[in-house]
C-alpha cells in the first residue's frame, strides 16, 4: 500500500473511532474513578470487555504470527511515572483519548490538559539520551537491573520464548481472569437493581396506604 493509501486508511479509521468515543463518553479514567467512588459500571463494563478482546487478539497473533511485538521494560521509573499521569488524569478529568475529545468540543480545561501533555511529552525528548541516568542502551535490556531501577519484564512474549509456554495461554488466563471481574461487576448491578426496586416498591405501598 502506498503512503497515500496508508494516511487515508489512518484517516477513516481514526474518524470512525473518534466519533465512536464521542458519541459513547468511553473514557478509562471514568472507567475506574466511577467504579471506585460511585460504584457505577457506564464505562468499566466495555474496558473489561475490549482488553478481553484485545489480550485474546493480541496473543493468539504472537502464538502464530510472524511479527514482533515491541518489549517494554518495567522498572521504578515506569511506575512514578504511571502514578503521576494517573493523578494528572485525575485532575483533568479524562484520560488522553477522552480529552482529545473534550478538546475539539470547546472544553477549556481539555485544551490546557492537552497543552501540557505536549510539553511533558517535549521535555522527556530532550531529556531521554545517552547523557540521562539511567541510559536506556544499558537499562532497558529485558533482564532485571536494580542499578539502573530496572525490573525486566515477564509478560506473554517473555514466556514464549524463554519458557516456551504460548502466549495465547497467558492470554486465555488473563481474558478468564477479567471475565471474573466482568461477571461480579454484573451480579453486583443486579443486585443494585434489585434492591432499589424493592425500595420503590415500598414507597409505592406507603403512598397507596390511607393515612
Amino acid at each position: 500500500m502506498s503512503v497515500i493509501g496508508e494516511c487515508l486508511v489512518a484517516f477513516v479509521f481514526g474518524s470512525i473511532v473518534g466519533l465512536l468515543v464521542q458519541r459513547s463518553r468511553f473514557c478509562n479514567t471514568a472507567a475506574l474513578r466511577d467504579a471506585m467512588l460511585f460504584k457505577t459500571y457506564r464505562n468499566t463494563k466495555p474496558l473489561l470487555m475490549g482488553m478481553m478482546i484485545l489480550t485474546f487478539g493480541f496473543t493468539l497473533f504472537l502464538t502464530f504470527g510472524e511479527g514482533k511485538a515491541m518489549q517494554f521494560d518495567v522498572g521504578l521509573n515506569q511506575v512514578a511515572g504511571l502514578f503521576l499521569f494517573g493523578i494528572g488524569m485525575v485532575l483533568a478529568g479524562a484520560c488522553t483519548v477522552s480529552t482529545w475529545v473534550k478538546a475539539g468540543e470547546g472544553n477549556v480545561g481539555a485544551m490546557w490538559a492537552l497543552l501540557f501533555t505536549f510539553i511533558g511529552m517535549f521535555l522527556f525528548s530532550l531529556l531521554w539520551s545517552e547523557n540521562f541516568w539511567p541510559p536506556a542502551s544499558i537499562s532497558m535490556t529485558g533482564e532485571p537491573n536494580l542499578e539502573a531501577l530496572q525490573l525486566g519484564f515477564i509478560n506473554a512474549r517473555t514466556l514464549q520464548d524463554k519458557f516456551g509456554v504460548p502466549a495465547v495461554i497467558f492470554g486465555m488466563v488473563q481474558v478468564f481472569l477479567l471475565g471474573l471481574i466482568y461477571r461480579a461487576i454484573v451480579k453486583k448491578e443486579q443486585a443494585q437493581l434489585l434492591k432499589h426496586d424493592k425500595v420503590a416498591a415500598a414507597h409505592k405501598v406507603e403512598l397507596a396506604e390511607p393515612a
